[in-house]
């Protein structure tokens, strides 16, 4: 497993910096094309992840000088790329501006919709009576959003309405108010629409984006069928594209506003479609987990050389796999949760291979040790495993082929991963979004 040694021009220094474990897998692939890698890590109980994979440091700022290139994997950082990039440092990271979009939910409706870009009809409320006479007052599908600035795993207690008078909503938003309002005091009700969720990204060199683009399905949801709690991303179909409608109606709009703040790295903007318009609904300035994974299965450029381009405001050669690309996310307990107690069952428990073969295997929290994967920190996101293939079904094939390879206690992961395709594509072919020029 060790990094293949490399003395040649293309040989980069590069800083991983993180709020917790969650870029390594790209660290991993960068020190496999033969670079140096070091990364920091601010959690601590992330402390033994990626051990025997990487070089971990204690401090981040002690190594600005010695790297390359530096890449924050998370919001949070951008005062901190900013001030490096004017210092003149190659950084892939956010800036003030893109850390306000994804986190102040309000604030990046408002960047979009002053971008000319459509977005779906919101109220925002600090007061959930006042929320529930709107509603009794306005009945309809309405979808709950926590909003603010606060920890992102409170943006997955969001309520989707089923009852067109709302209902449900109203009884959920009554019963629930004392405890929500300590918890999330900020919220919006946006209205509800029916279609297709698709999300359209791109990397971005500081000045533009660099195609080909990436459009993709993100399966939120625990259980196959989309049944069960919000996990952030149990898995996603994608392919690599020219740009298209999609592109140009969302991110193309937005692209004068990342130039203006300086913003380098991937972005993302998740939408629902219908006959009628593309709504946005969330926006994601950084690198995706595990999108970033199933980035690495289908691109065939260097990945170091390409991150040095673009961290450098360059051209870029950027080239993808023709076809589809599907990720699956494994995983064990605690996993989408958070209980150190029952983790403890799990730690260091070994992921063995019944063959040597780690192709399309991308690293979650874990660690090796004595030659052995084990599992490590105490999240229970284990790995993220990939394939590619001309057609859906292809690419579905030989990701979960390569899921059987794997043996680990207990672990989950869902079947399902794609198939929405089948009927998805046929609603977007026929709305026109998948045109070209």
């Amino acid at each position: 497993m060790e990094a293949k040694s490399s003395e040649n021009s293309d040989h980069l220094k590069f800083l991983f910096i993180s709020h917790e474990s969650l870029s390594g897998d790209l660290a991993w692939s960068l020190r496999r094309e033969g670079h140096d890698v070091k990364i920091y890590i601010k959690s601590e109980t992330d402390q033994d992840v990626y051990d025997g994979f990487l070089d971990r440091v204690s401090d981040a700022e002690s190594q600005y000088a010695w790297a390359d290139v530096i890449v924050f994997d998370d919001t949070g950082f951008g005062a901190v790329a900013e001030k490096l990039r004017k210092e003149g440092k190659a950084v892939v990271g956010g800036s003030i501006y893109t850390d306000r979009l994804e986190e102040d939910r309000e604030f990046g409706q408002k960047e979009m919709e002053d971008a000319g870009i459509a977005i779906l009809p919101h109220w925002d409320f600090d007061d959930y009576s006042i929320a529930i006479k709107f509603l009794q007052e306005n009945p309809g599908r309405y979808v709950y959003k926590p909003s603010g600035l606060i920890d992102s795993e409170w943006k997955g207690l969001l309520f989707i309405g089923q009852d067109e008078d709302a209902s449900d909503l109203i009884e959920v938003l009554d019963s629930n108010k004392r405890n929500l309002s300590r918890k999330i005091p900020l919220f919006q009700l946006q209205k509800y629409v029916l279609g297709v969720e698709v999300a359209v990204g791109a990397y971005f060199n500081g000045k533009e984006f660099i195609t080909p683009i990436n459009v993709n399905f993100e399966h939120k949801r625990l259980f196959p069928g989309d049944v069960g709690p919000f996990t952030g991303e149990m898995g996603t179909l994608m392919y690599w594209d020219d740009p298209n409608v999609l592109f140009k109606e969302t991110l193309k709009k937005m692209e004068f506003k990342l130039a203006q703040s300086g913003y380098v790295g991937y972005f993302d903007i998740n939408c629902i479609v219908n006959a009628r318009n593309i709504y946005p609904l969330e926006m994601t300035c950084r690198f995706g987990y595990p999108t970033i994974s199933i980035h690495l299965e289908g691109i065939t450029s260097p990945i170091g050389k390409f991150l040095q381009s673009l961290a450098g405001g360059e051209p870029c050669e950027f080239k993808t796999k023709k076809g589809f690309q599907v990720g699956i996310v494994i995983a064990v307990p605690p996993f989408p949760f958070s209980d150190p107690s029952e983790f403890r069952i799990y730690r260091d428990c070994s992921i063995i291979f019944k063959k040597p073969n780690f192709d399309g295997v991308h690293l979650g929290d874990v660690k090796m040790v004595d030659g052995d994967w084990k599992l490590a920190g105490e999240s229970g996101y284990a790995l993220v495993v990939t394939g590619s293939g001309v057609t859906v079904d292809e690419a579905r094939k030989q990701a979960y082929g390569r899921i059987k390879n794997i043996i680990l206690q207990n672990m989950y992961y869902r079947t399902d991963i794609g198939l929405r395709w089948y009927t998805d594509s046929d609603k977007l072919l026929t709305w026109g979004y998948w045109r070209h020029g």
